[in-house]
């Protein structure tokens, strides 16, 4: 079987309007060549911005760019036509769609209503603030009627009950965290902040058993209507875990599909991801946070990483099987909330670590790929073009390790009999040039190795052993393939 490669396809700071379902559409080909077999798309559905937001101020999830709402038709990144087009023409390539679902909070309420509410501490989310009887009349905007659309896929239509609470009264025009008067907080959340069932916005209340069904309703709707392939799960940290364990269940046995999903779970301790993959039943992967700020500490060390350590604490360590691996992401980038942007001289290095090696599912940024004007953040095509390249013809087969330095680190691939002159050499340095003996395989005794990334001028010649000592520069990675 071929690996696996999912690519990010977007970054937050896109112009806007930004024709991104059109650019799909347009790179399906060269994506399929470069080797990637996954698209993450960014939420396709209208968000309280229009065509000016990201897709995550969700409005109406089922607008996908079809009607008159929010000052505009198309969302940031196209039509409703568009969006389908794209994805047609991708699985004419042999690509995957994962679409992005944002299920924990909605936007831009189309009227308000009067809400009883407790004030809550931002810091503890199980703290009241003690106000005059505590419970206090608040102007909520929660009524969401969607008058652009009328009742067209949907006849259903929020109200403050179908709602945990808000961040805003409109009365005072305070903002606060505010609870409706006879909600509760999910318990089986995030610890951080005591509770973190609330993120932003309206807050979804997913115990609430019309929400429920709607929001099964729609899962099962969209999944057809765009003929998508699974999913990665927004901010599912905030979100009571066995919802999505069930919500799974329902669109897999409604699609008759298999359906990938991944959780965007952000915590950098692999035993809180852990556990909440046995809450879900392994129902889904999730995104190795841990690992991304690994990469994101040793590229501002200066060198100073132990990177023997470097998949210490990771998910792709612990549940390889369950992990999807990421340099970066549009939250981590220059001026995000998770702002942890790995430097650019480091990123050779870890994305030959997500490539290259057997465990995990490897996620490809966007932001990386094709630079970001904004920030002034130059493209790396030509270095991951190297790397997949890499990765769809030669990594494959038997993995050796040799993390026994602590700037020197490599691997070898033994290559398998599906992918003709498959194997690999894997050398990385983060601070000073050097060399390593590594076993690649008898079958390779007497064969010429060379840098397929071309930072080294040597040959190297396997041994009748299988070994061979292959180089790499400081501060570099050189990926060794077979010449003959």
């Amino acid at each position: 079987m071929d690996n696996q490669t999912i690519m990010q396809f977007f970054e937050w700071y896109l112009p806007a309007p930004f024709p991104l379902w059109e650019m799909a559409y347009n790179e399906a080909p060269t994506l399929k060549n470069i080797g990637i077999t996954a698209l993450w798309l960014p939420p396709a559905y209208k968000g309280n911005g229009g065509k000016n937001d990201t897709g995550y101020g969700v409005y109406d999830l089922y607008d996908l760019g079809e009607f008159n709402q929010k000052g505009s038709v198309q969302t940031k990144y196209g039509t409703k036509d568009e969006y389908l087009a794209a994805i047609k023409m991708l699985h004419k390539y042999g690509i995957k769609v994962y679409a992005d679902i944002v299920l924990n909070h909605k936007f831009g309420a189309d009227e308000t209503e009067e809400v009883l509410a407790t004030q809550e501490s931002f810091a503890n989310r199980n703290n009241s603030i003690e106000i005059t009887n505590n419970i206090i009349p608040i102007l909520a905007w929660t009524k969401y009627t969607f008058p652009g659309r009328g009742d067209k896929y949907s006849s259903f239509k929020w109200n403050w009950t179908h709602f945990h609470g808000v961040d805003w009264d409109d009365r005072n025009k305070i903002n606060s965290i505010y609870k409706f008067y006879g909600k509760r907080w999910d318990e089986d959340v995030d610890k951080e902040n005591g509770n973190y069932d609330y993120l932003m916005g309206a807050d979804i209340d997913l115990n609430n058993i019309d929400v429920v069904n709607e929001l099964t309703a729609w899962g099962k709707w969209y999944t057809s209507f765009a003929d998508i392939d699974g999913y990665r799960l927004d901010a599912i940290k905030h979100i009571r875990s066995s919802f999505y364990l069930e919500w799974l269940r329902k669109m897999r046995e409604a699609s008759n599909k298999p359906l990938f999903a991944v959780g965007e779970y952000w915590n950098s301790n692999v035993d809180i991801l852990k556990k909440y993959l046995e809450e879900v039943q392994w129902s889904m992967s999730l995104f190795d946070a841990p690992l991304h700020y690994n990469f994101y500490e040793a590229s501002i060390s200066g060198g100073n990483y132990d990177m023997s350590k470097i998949l210490n604490g990771t998910l792709v360590k612990e549940e390889p099987n369950k992990a999807v691996t990421f340099v970066d992401n549009h939250d981590t980038e220059p001026g995000q909330s998770l702002f942890s942007w790995v430097q650019d001289w480091f990123k050779p290095l870890a994305y030959s670590i997500i490539l290259l090696r057997e465990q995990g599912t490897p996620c490809v940024f966007y932001g990386d790929y094709y630079g970001i004007p904004s920030e002034k953040i130059s493209a790396k095509a030509d270095i991951l073009n190297k790397l997949l390249h890499l990765r769809k013809n030669y990594a494959y087969g038997i993995q050796n390790d040799y993390f026994d330095n602590n700037s020197i680190i490599g691997w070898t691939r033994e290559g398998d009999i599906g992918h003709e002159k498959s194997g690999i050499a894997v050398l990385l340095s983060d601070f000073e040039p050097g060399e390593k003996q590594m076993y690649i395989g008898k079958h390779f005794s007497g064969k010429s190795f060379y840098d397929f990334m071309g930072n080294r001028e040597e040959t190297v010649i396997i041994d009748e052993n299988g070994n061979g000592v292959f180089f790499v520069n400081g501060g570099s990675v050189s990926v060794w393939v077979c010449d003959d």
